[in-house]
């Protein structure tokens, strides 16, 4: 089963608050015979921060309640994703993305990253990014690696995404990218997990028109779905309920306003006819 670190040191920032609240201790009691404040015990009960096996172990003393799953959970806590390998050091959206069992996109820019080839991904990075030539290239390969979601039977990932029509009018990379993308795009949109739908630019104004974002939801009940945004200046990712269900409201409205999955590869064939 995936896992990214951040969701495993969630998962383990639940249990060590549960075995401290079973010993019917409060957080300033364990923290003190833990020899820490009481605000670091409470950052690492929340996953802000990891939580080392050596601590793990001094918890499960004071609990008087041993769990050698939690140590093997410390451990792989801290250990470095798989996007490290392509020198990503932030976590961003790769880290919500990994442990994701369904993603709901609306994208009025550029095609959902799942979605794109390498060609398009590198036109892309070349037109918005600040990245010199080395980075792109690890950027678009990382970009292509978490395509394999997509494909992986075991664990598939239910991807749902609404496109807005100029977005595959935007020759990124130029016209023979941008057919190529296209028909990739329709061979995407035959796996029985991903559905795409194009909003038209008949639609007139809609919500979407706002920007652009990403809703994840997970396998772990305990795990709030996140909203991530992306802007100017960086991202935002927000799990705070009323806002999720605010953006989940909206991107069912723009699926009921959009093309149909028919109507929508029947739109896309006629593009890749055109360019």
């Amino acid at each position: 089963m995936r896992s990214s670190p951040t969701f495993r040191r969630r998962r383990l920032a639940r249990r060590i608050r549960r075995l401290r609240e079973d010993a019917g201790l409060t957080q300033e009691q364990a923290a003190a015979s833990l020899d820490m404040s009481t605000s670091a015990l409470s950052r690492k009960e929340t996953g802000e921060v990891a939580t080392s096996v050596h601590e793990v172990r001094s918890m499960m003393d004071l609990y008087d309640a041993y769990d050698p799953g939690l140590v093997d959970l410390a451990r792989s806590a801290r250990a470095k994703p798989w996007w490290h390998a392509y020198g990503i050091t932030s976590r961003g959206y790769f880290d919500l993305e990994e442990e994701a069992v369904s993603v709901r996109d609306w994208q009025s820019a550029f095609l959902p990253g799942l979605l794109q080839t390498e060609d398009y991904a590198r036109g892309v990075f070349d037109g918005v990014s600040v990245l010199a030539d080395e980075e792109i290239d690890k950027a678009v390969a990382a970009r292509m690696w978490r395509r394999h979601r997509l494909h992986d039977a075991d664990e598939p990932l239910c991807f749902s995404a609404v496109i807005d029509e100029s977005v595959l009018r935007r020759p990124v990379g130029g016209p023979a990218v941008i057919r190529k993308q296209l028909a990739a795009l329709l061979e995407l949109m035959d796996i029985p997990t991903v559905t795409v739908q194009i909003m038209p630019v008949a639609a007139g104004a809609h919500r979407g028109l706002e920007g652009s974002f990403t809703l994840l939801s997970y396998a772990d009940v305990e795990e709030n779905d996140v909203l991530f945004v992306e802007h100017a200046v960086g991202s935002l990712h927000i799990d705070k309920p009323d806002a999720v269900a605010t953006a989940a409201s909206t991107f069912e409205r723009m699926r009921a306003s959009a093309l149909n999955g028919e109507e929508s590869a029947a739109l896309i064939s006629r593009l890749v006819s055109d360019c």
